[in-house]
């Protein structure tokens, strides 16, 4: 009996609920809300599968804080004092789908911190100090459809970081000073390809230059980019019309310094130049204008020779025509004269 009260005792100590958690057996969550926690609890249920941990004051994330909770499938991190991912801060967590990780203190990610999640869905990063994102969230993260970047400091995003989520069907920009000069091209382009190909998001709205603060980006015609330096890397136009119609290519840029640094402040597009586009379109006008011209001198001429026509025409009758029927209309009455004779 005393060998059987110390195997539940120890079974109890190591799968038992932490102190200031509750654990529901039966949907397999353990609540951790607002109990002042500074870290991963531990000693978690191995089978857990919902673990809340909103609301605490859990600061960093240690790489072996999910060891004991292999199938866990949400993850609530919300409202807490995270400021630093590392790259293994959710190890083994292969089952994962949800994660929420807004309104804490994160400025910075990198390329490798979800890449021990495969399964993941949703990832919510919106409410943070994010001043830039990673050409990639991850070498496993192709199964995102919804990314939240709402309410951070991002002043540009990578085309290639949306390029690297395939299944993405919910991207969230709203409330970020978002810089609409050259660089912003790319992303102009994945946004307009990504709504026509029925996706969902709320748009990105210009906080600089000055001229386009408070503009959408979706708005904002790209002759307005027409004097962007160029780069050898092309970037494709989206096919964003009813009809299938292509707009026509573009190129990324990036300018160097003196120092041979790149640098984008001398990517403002200027107004002086007249956009290549703009030109195409005058051209075409003015080659309308001339045919359409043509055609009116080839009608009104029509027109003239058909009057001119039908004068003749009247004419021709009245001076052949006329003279016959006067000279029978005598012929005529010539016997029944004689017969009154």
């Amino acid at each position: 009996l005393k060998h059987t009260h110390y195997i539940i005792v120890l079974r109890h100590m190591v799968c038992g609920c932490p102190k200031k958690c509750l654990c529901h057996s039966t949907s397999k969550t353990v609540d951790c809300r607002n109990q002042g926690l500074v870290e991963i609890p531990s000693h978690l249920p191995p089978e857990t599968l919902i673990l809340q941990l909103q609301n605490n004051h859990i600061w960093r994330i240690n790489q072996d804080a999910f060891t004991e909770t292999p199938f866990l499938k949400i993850l609530d991190l919300s409202n807490n004092s995270v400021s630093n991912l590392s790259s293994g801060a959710f190890k083994g967590l292969h089952y994962l789908q949800v994660l929420n990780l807004t309104k804490n203190l994160i400025h910075k990610l990198e390329n490798k911190t979800f890449s021990s999640l495969p399964q993941l869905k949703e990832l919510d990063l919106s409410s943070n100090s994010i001043l830039n994102l990673p050409e990639t969230l991850g070498n496993n993260t192709g199964n995102i459809t919804l990314l939240s970047v709402e309410y951070n400091k991002l002043q540009r995003l990578d085309r290639l970081l949306l390029e690297s989520l395939p299944n993405l069907k919910v991207v969230l920009f709203k409330d970020n000073p978002w810089q609409c000069n050259c660089h912003v091209i790319g992303l102009k382009l994945w946004l307009e390809s990504f709504l026509y190909r029925g996706g969902i998001s709320d748009g990105i709205i210009c906080s600089t230059p000055e001229n386009r603060k408070g503009k959408d980006l979706l708005k904002v015609p790209y002759e307005m980019y027409g004097a962007c330096p160029p780069t050898a890397a092309h970037v494709h136009l989206a096919n964003v019309h009813h009809h299938n119609s292509e707009y026509r290519s573009s190129l990324k840029h990036t300018h160097l310094n003196e120092n041979g640094e790149s640098s984008h402040s001398d990517c403002e597009p200027k107004s002086k130049p007249r956009p290549v586009s703009l030109r195409h379109a005058i051209a075409t006008v003015v080659i309308t204008g001339v045919v359409c011209g043509i055609v009116c001198l080839m009608m009104l001429a029509a027109a003239v020779y058909g009057c001119t026509y039908a004068a003749i025409t009247a004419k021709y009758h009245r001076e052949h025509l006329a003279p016959t029927t006067e000279q029978r209309v005598p012929e005529g009455k010539e016997p029944f004269d004689s017969s009154l004779a």
